[in-house]
């Protein structure tokens, strides 16, 4: 009975060490709206950053984690890649550089439905000799001509000098596909504990996500340069008696024409983007929320270094 014991022990199955577990810091790249928010949104499976058609959507790098029994990955989401010209863009592309720089893996996302163009070839060559791994996601892939996806497919991993790609699709959403992703992206991870709480899956503040969520309904009902105009601060986030969360924000704008399209006629415009905020807040939080809304001008903020760190910098 001893020596039975004994083989069981030594047996090759008890001896196999478990795959190891991996956790790292994704880059998500790209140029504007190719639907990387939209991406990460459905990987992480959660909604970590907001997403509007419009592009320039997103300012900052976003957070969202993805945990698993063996992995845990970090997407960073960024702004789109471009040529800055403004106090703003340049803060953006600063975010992206900080994300690159910091990243265990990229993911580069393009929009495959049509074929790579100058500013695909831009974050191409921005990345392609980093020393990191990547992946790119061939996204909107449900737009794609089913004739074009082989040789769209050749001319993007072309660009990137890679045939390790993925067609995706962040709005109509083929779990099997973003599976794969995930996969390929833990493969290429280091090995590693998990560097964040199971249960988190993001690093943003409910009241960061609060002034996001408000920025998200302005760019969804504004039209033109407005939406691009708008930012939003947070003055008060409280919890009150009855399970109400109360929260105070001013949006900002640039110019006194803009402020009026924003309330629009008798607070026509204001009333709806509150509205709308609201419920998503409520939504994101799960209980009731009274939400108060302030319209004030900052003269060409985007412009203005200052400004754009006061506004965007410290919800870092």
């Amino acid at each position: 009975m001893s020596e039975q014991s004994d083989r069981i022990e030594q047996s090759p199955e008890r001896l196999t060490p478990p795959n190891p577990h991996r956790s790292g810091y994704v880059a998500v790249v790209g140029k504007p709206n190719v639907g990387k928010s939209t991406l990460v949104n459905a990987l992480v499976g959660h909604k970590v950053a907001i997403v509007s058609p419009k592009p320039q959507t997103t300012r900052r790098r976003i957070m969202g984690i993805l945990t698993r029994d063996d992995a845990q990955i970090i997407f960073v989401d960024t702004p789109g890649i471009h040529e800055p010209r403004s106090a703003l863009n340049k803060f953006m592309m600063r975010e992206v550089e900080n994300a690159l720089g910091d990243c265990d893996a990229i993911l580069f996302v393009v929009d495959a439905s049509a074929r790579p163009d100058d500013n695909d070839q831009r974050v191409a060559e921005r990345i392609r000799t980093m020393a990191q791994p990547k992946v790119m996601a061939l996204n909107k892939a449900d737009l794609m001509d089913p004739q074009e996806v082989i040789p769209l497919t050749e001319s993007y991993q072309q660009i990137l000098g890679s045939e390790n790609t993925m067609l995706t699709s962040g709005v109509q959403v083929r779990v099997e596909n973003l599976n794969e992703l995930i996969a390929m992206l833990v493969a290429v991870l280091p090995e590693g504990p998990e560097l964040y709480p199971p249960e988190q899956y993001t690093d943003q503040p409910e009241k960061v996500l609060a002034a996001e969520l408000i920025r998200e309904q302005a760019l969804r009902f504004l039209e033109q340069e407005v939406p691009h105009a708008v930012a939003v601060s947070v003055d008060e986030y409280a919890q009150r008696p009855n399970n109400i969360t109360f929260v105070s924000a001013t949006i900002f704008v640039e110019r006194d024409s803009q402020k009026g399209i924003l309330i629009g006629r008798n607070g026509g415009m204001l009333k709806r983007i509150g509205m709308e905020a609201r419920r998503e807040i409520e939504q994101m939080l799960g209980h009731k929320v009274y939400l108060e809304l302030w319209v004030k001008v900052r003269e060409s903020w985007r412009r203005d270094e200052e400004a754009v760190n006061d506004l965007l910098g410290k919800q870092l």
